[in-house]
């Protein structure tokens, strides 16, 4: 089994998602983490609103470029909460995408991975 099978048409969607609202800025690039002082955000962190925020959870995201496109998705992994969460990394240059993994990755409670995006159509993708 391959590590990771990429899918074009999924970050179709993911771009569809993105795109589908305003993206709001909660904590901006340099704040400082409210359970944990000593991390500072990497990058812009906020959500993206739409109309479906009212019952949903919304798109959280990793942002540096307000023009760039989602590169990749964060996978969580948060044992405090017991669930998992998934973000959004938007514009971020490599060392950013580093730095975020870094600041995510700083506690015992959470650690997460990074899927970056590719082009791959798989055989099992294709609708009939």
């Amino acid at each position: 089994m391959k590590e990771f099978e990429n899918n074009a048409y999924f970050w179709q969607k993911v771009d569809a998602l993105y795109s589908s609202g305003d993206f709001k800025v909660v904590f901006p690039k340099g704040s400082t983490h409210k359970t944990y002082p000593s991390l500072t955000y990497p990058c812009d962190f906020g959500y993206v609103e739409t109309l479906a925020n009212d019952t949903d959870t919304p798109m959280e995201v990793f942002r540096s470029d307000k023009n760039g496109n989602v590169d990749a998705i964060v996978i969580c992994a948060d044992i405090i909460d017991k669930r998992f969460e998934v973000k959004a990394l938007v514009g971020l240059s490599e060392e950013e995408c580093l730095e975020v993994l870094h600041f995510l990755n700083c506690t015992d409670y959470q650690k997460s991975v990074l899927l970056r995006r590719g082009k791959q159509i798989p055989s099992w993708s294709e609708t009939e």
